[in-house]
């Protein structure tokens, strides 16, 4: 590890885990904090589980969200990851001396309407201000609790066979962010951030052999099939033709010089699903507006082991790694 923090360790990618598995797991190590989810199961609390997130976003507001919408709809989705009903929230500001209170209402009926839309409510929180120049406008970080429908989700559970899908296009999020960042093409492409509590409900009723779930938010989608597979005996292999980017996203990804894989997504979700269910699957997620573009997009395989293997357009493979440093920095 490096001596100081660099941007690099907030990626998502290796260096984010790098930090996680060598100084933070070792002092606060545990089972529920060592599964590394989305959220976490806890003992003692029948079927509860329990997420935090913290929201840094730049700029706070951007096509298609802001950092209130953005801020619910995370840590909703993290809940629904782990197969659990939202229900509670609790939501902490920390923000800067100067700051609009205009804005601050509007980040606040942000936060509200997406409250209504996931059927949760924000029971707790807390409110610091800063002093002008420490704060970079507000921060907001949310933790949320939720009772488990569906257990046993998780990477463990895939077999060779198993139907990789995605739950639309890709890119979307840290392509808009980016631009809104830069100034460039703006209102062209928006945010995909929306609750995907209908769909992941939609998509239980439809089958009970859903392997495991994840929204890949930083580090994209090609870091988060990494996760999936790391140090284990199964690969996944990808269709370079199968996975969906909006050409004004590859557009701009080829203008900035980013990969779409390794764009933050934050109304879109992974699934490996047993082959015989994914036709189910992906009917259920079609009847649902974030899933109404979903596909299958790749296979979980034995052929090469603890590797994420894109076969391309032109038919050769290339391997994709998780993401080394940080791409797209203050994305979420």
């Amino acid at each position: 590890m490096d001596d100081i923090i660099t941007l690099d360790y907030g990626s998502g990618g290796k260096k984010s885990s790098r930090l996680i598995e060598k100084l933070i797991l070792p002092r606060l190590s545990n089972p529920a904090l060592g599964a590394l989810g989305d959220g976490a199961i806890v003992d003692g609390a029948e079927h509860l589980v329990f997420s935090t997130d913290s929201f840094v976003v730049n700029p706070i507001f951007f096509p298609g969200g802001d950092i209130g919408k953005l801020a619910v709809c995370g840590t909703v989705n993290d809940l629904c990851m782990c197969g659990a009903e939202p229900k509670y929230l609790s939501c902490a500001l920390i923000i800067e001396e100067g700051f609009s209170l205009a804005s601050l209402e509007k980040i606040m009926d942000s936060m509200a309407a997406q409250c209504r839309e996931a059927g949760v409510q924000v029971i707790t929180g807390d409110t610091k201000v800063v002093e002008k120049g420490r704060g970079d406008g507000i921060y907001i970080n949310t933790a949320g609790i939720g009772f488990v429908r569906y257990p046993g989700l998780g990477p463990e559970n895939m077999r060779a066979g198993d139907a990789v899908i995605v739950s639309g296009p890709l890119g979307d999020h840290g392509t808009a962010v980016m631009l809104a960042r830069s100034g460039m093409m703006q209102g062209e492409i928006s945010s995909d951030c929306a609750s995907l509590r209908e769909l992941t409900e939609r998509m239980f009723l439809a089958s009970d052999r859903i392997r495991v779930l994840r929204d890949p938010t930083r580090g994209g989608a090609a870091t988060t099939l990494n996760e999936f597979i790391e140090g284990g005996f199964l690969g996944i292999e990808l269709e370079e033709d199968l996975i969906l980017v909006r050409p004004q996203v590859r557009a701009a990804c080829d203008m900035l010089g980013l990969e779409p894989l390794y764009c933050a997504n934050e109304g879109k979700l992974l699934a490996v699903v047993a082959p015989e269910d994914a036709d189910r699957v992906l009917a259920a997620m079609r009847q649902c507006p974030q899933g109404a573009e979903a596909r299958v997009i790749g296979r979980v395989t034995e052929e090469h082991p603890g590797a994420l293997v894109m076969k391309t357009t032109l038919g050769g493979r290339r391997i994709l790694q998780k993401l080394t440093g940080a791409q797209l920095p203050r994305i979420c």
